[in-house]
């Protein structure tokens, strides 16, 4: 079969995803270079696409973007809809299908889709269209370990092949897909590890991170902006970086940067420099269009701070860094419905990362403890019992044994007919 005859579509809303992808392209995990003919799919989710940064402004995309035969873009082509919120209806798919296929020069040709978040928009749209193609999920967070966050219709359960993932937590396996019966991938680290230094050397001449060096920093404090989640208030996410840069100073970080969500106020980082004033730290923002992984590439940190980012993780596997969190007990106690997705990466982090405020001395989490899947899957099955009621008995074991508060509030326990445990 030539490259015309089967067409590879890739969709990718972020410079981490694409790595992801390209590391698995590089580790030849979707065939050999000329199999077929791979198209990039770029979608912006954000609220506002037209002012979020686009993934082709960050440093490094035209790395990524060359090794597909050609790049394009998911909200040009269902304008005026958002990517988030449109899928087309069961009437229109096959119409949806032929003109994309007239738009980007498909023809007749096979269609394969390798997707991220197959149980959302664009995703699932995309799905929905290409009615007839087998489908690959890739996860690029922490997220994968969790359970799928909706039930798919069975028109795309029944396509999906598998989930490629990072190794993020050496030996935890993903919860996502497996009520299907979707088996999951690695990714080689040594692939991802290589595109990303590729990504790094794009931003050789990148006056923001050269800036940010010159500092002579020791510590990388990750924002995540939670207001815009309705996680907390603005003013409670400005304390939260606070404390963050509190606790690198207290553990004899002098010089510090801050790498704020793509999405965040100024008023954050405006907060964050009166703060390192008052502790005697200097404070770089660095606050350009780059991965933290690049920082990581390029300055070498003694430590990484964060609530649950997977940058977090990244940092631990990828660069043996040191990792350390803040406020993520604050976060795992706030955080509604309890079905939200983000609850599996605050598990995670909370079981695996040091809290800084603590005392506790940052460090490498290494391979999974014995005790973190456990974990993850009576929490997974507290999130959706009905996807994965084959783990109820081990939910009902864990919870009697070692069920605390925080990952399992009486509540939930009794919306699901599980027994408190005595004592709490």
């Amino acid at each position: 079969m030539s490259t015309t005859d089967r067409v590879q579509i890739f969709q990718v809303s972020t410079l981490y995803g694409a790595a992801t992808v390209a590391a698995a392209i590089d580790a030849g995990q979707f065939g050999a270079p000329g199999d077929a003919r791979r198209v990039l799919l770029v979608s912006n989710n954000a609220e506002i696409p037209e002012t979020a940064l686009r993934l082709d402004a960050m440093t490094g995309y035209d790395r990524i973007a060359a090794r597909f035969d050609e790049t394009v873009d998911w909200n040009e082509a269902i304008h005026p809809h958002h990517p988030s919120s449109w899928s087309p209806r069961p009437e229109e798919s096959p119409l949806w299908q032929r003109v994309l296929r007239t738009a980007w020069g498909l023809g007749a040709a096979t269609v394969e889709l390798v997707v991220e978040s197959i149980q959302v928009n664009p995703a699932k749209a995309l799905a929905a269209v290409f009615a007839e193609s087998g489908v690959r999920v890739y996860a690029d967070g922490l997220m994968s370990y969790g359970p799928t966050r909706d039930d798919l219709p069975q028109s795309i359960a029944c396509r999906v092949q598998g989930v490629l993932h990072l190794d993020l937590v050496p030996g935890l396996r993903p919860l996502l897909l497996t009520e299907y019966g979707v088996g999951a991938e690695l990714v080689p680290d040594e692939a991802f590890r290589a595109v990303l230094r590729e990504i790094a050397e794009a931003a050789a001449d990148d006056t923001g991170l050269a800036a940010a060096a010159a500092a002579g920093p020791t510590a990388l404090l990750l924002g995540q902006y939670l207001a815009v989640l309705g996680i907390l208030t603005a003013d409670e996410e400005e304390e939260l970086h606070a404390r963050m840069l509190r606790g690198a100073a207290a553990a004899g970080h002098r010089s510090v940067v801050f790498k704020p969500h793509p999405t965040a106020p100024v008023r954050h980082t405006q907060a964050l420099h009166e703060e390192a004033a008052r502790a005697g730290v200097t404070l770089t923002v660095l606050d350009g269009p780059l991965l933290a992984e690049t920082f990581y590439e390029r300055c070498r940190p003694e430590l990484v701070v964060g609530c649950f980012s997977t940058a977090m993780l990244t940092a631990a596997v990828y660069y043996r860094v040191p990792v350390a969190r803040v406020g993520t007990e604050t976060v795992l106690a706030r955080l509604t419905p309890y079905e939200n997705s983000n609850r599996i990466p605050l598990t995670v982090v909370d079981h695996l990362v040091p809290d800084l405020e603590s005392g506790s001395a940052p460090r490498v989490p290494g391979a999974a403890p014995n005790t973190l899947a456990p974990l993850v899957r009576a929490v997974g099955y507290c999130m959706r019992p009905t996807a994965h009621p084959g783990l109820r008995g081990e939910a009902v074991r864990y919870v009697e044994e070692r069920g605390e508060e925080l990952h399992f509030p009486a509540e939930r326990l009794a919306e699901l007919g599980l027994k408190v445990p005595a004592g709490r």
